[in-house]
């Protein structure tokens, strides 16, 4: 009988992160003081970050140990299943081969305690008592407030302002596990309080609850700051997924030939593409797609160059694709892809033409999430579904072309807190929106001069 899923047994859970940093065609450019403009140096970070997670921001070791407190954790939900989409398969009657990681089956629903419970350890062995952070959708904060109650430490998100009256559930997740979460452009700090000074109604953005929640951190002293996606550190503990997916790809006896994510912030597209990227650079003939949405199209439409990572300039700076740190994008249902920049890494490997990406409408987003919920069984997340979209665009050229190809995607996520979204696109409600160029031209205005 044919398998639908590709397991491994617990004893088979990587015992190490995969580090790319030593890969790299060239090395990545480091981050300024925003200040100074210099580079940022461990002392810079450690007012807001333990020296552990520091010392993983800089490493070139090409593999960090995963500690023995956080394996035992993840084996709450990891390893997870690679599921061969055969029914999604026979109604796009391609023959590609599609097959899908499934990160939904955490506790939060999501790739994110896969660095949340990482984070949360590392601050605890350093003495810090409560941990500081933005979300968009909500994915990231569920997963953190749920990493912080396992290590009896307290929890604080900032949660965009939109999201978190469309997703009240994920925020009902954040507040049993524990942590206290408000609405973010907040009265709580001063950056908060100065967008609210400009926009009363501002529906809110990444870029200012992570102001929010940096300062927040800098300002006390029993608190550190958390982040979901972006920094090196953050995507070193995401490549698990990766690793287990070509555990898994090596006993179905495949070899993927494209493989596919959706792109926020970076964190779960890199986690799993990170370990295949010296095979193609080696000459392996694979395609690394990222995924985005029409509306907040950091790597189809940004420029890369030195950005702030935050609204209020409280960040260093990053090279990145950016929209520009002053962009507020509207308020589609994929809050967790709404964020002006995305990861360094990601962002070079795009540069050097080693990964590719492409941004998606709403409403074929969701056409495409509701045919694989008829067929798998599974509803998407909003943001896992821009990655689906791209799957079976290639399975339909594909089925134009005779070629049968190994399609794997990174599934980081369910849509069960989502429902609204879906029933809004049902309704024929959701509204394809397509940034404008002159508004992505006045938010770009304003980066940063660094010196070249």
């Amino acid at each position: 009988m044919d398998s639908y899923k590709i397991t491994l047994s617990e004893a088979e859970i990587p015992q190490e992160w995969f580090n790319i940093q030593p890969h790299l065609p060239r090395p990545l450019p480091p981050y300024l003081h925003p200040g100074t403009g210099e580079p940022v140096g461990p002392q810079d970070l450690a007012p807001i970050f333990p020296m552990g997670l520091i010392l993983q921001e800089v490493s070139q070791d090409p593999l960090i140990p995963i500690p023995d407190e956080v394996l035992r954790i993840y084996q709450l939900w990891r390893p997870t299943p690679l599921h061969r989409a055969r029914r999604l398969e026979a109604a796009l009657k391609t023959p590609a081969r599609i097959y899908y990681k499934n990160e939904s089956v955490s506790p939060p629903g999501s790739h994110k305690p896969n660095t949340a419970v990482a984070q949360a350890y590392y601050n605890k062995v350093e003495g810090v008592k409560r941990l500081a952070t933005e979300t968009g959708a909500g994915q990231w904060g569920s997963a953190l407030a749920f990493a912080c109650k396992l290590f009896d430490m307290e929890c604080t998100v900032y949660m965009v302002k939109v999201s978190y009256f469309q997703k009240p559930y994920r925020r009902s997740l954040m507040h049993i596990w524990g942590a206290e979460v408000f609405p973010s452009p907040t009265d709580r700090t001063r950056s908060g309080r100065g967008i609210l000074a400009q926009n009363p109604d501002s529906p809110g953005s990444l870029g200012i609850a992570i102001s929010e929640a940096v300062e927040d951190a800098a300002t006390h002293d029993d608190t550190k700051y958390s982040l979901g996606s972006v920094l090196n550190h953050v995507l070193l503990h995401q490549t698990i997924v990766g690793l287990e997916t070509k555990k898994q790809l090596a006993l179905a006896g495949e070899e993927a030939d494209i493989l596919i994510g959706c792109v926020g912030g970076g964190s779960n597209f890199a986690g799993f593409a990170f370990p295949f990227v010296p095979d193609k650079l080696k000459g392996r003939d694979i395609r690394i797609i990222a995924v985005e949405p029409t509306a907040c199209p950091t790597l189809t439409k940004g420029l890369y160059t030195y950005d702030f990572g935050d609204t209020a300039r409280l960040t260093p700076l990053i090279l990145m694709y950016t929209l520009g740190h002053g962009f507020v994008p509207p308020g589609i249902h994929a809050g967790g892809l709404r964020y002006h920049g995305d990861a360094p890494l990601l962002c070079l490997l795009v540069h050097e033409k080693i990964m590719e990406a492409r941004a998606y409408h709403q409403n074929p987003v969701f056409a495409g999430a509701r045919l694989f919920a008829q067929t798998e069984g599974i509803i998407p997340a909003p943001e896992t579904a821009h990655a689906l979209r791209a799957v079976i665009d290639e399975a339909i050229v594909c089925r134009e072309t005779g070629q049968s190809k190994c399609i794997v995607m990174n599934y980081s996520g369910h849509g069960h807190f989502d429902l609204s979204a879906y029933d809004a696109y049902l309704e024929d409600k959701l509204e394809d929106f397509e940034y404008p160029k002159e508004m992505i031209e006045q938010a770009l205005a304003d980066l940063p001069k660094v010196g070249k």
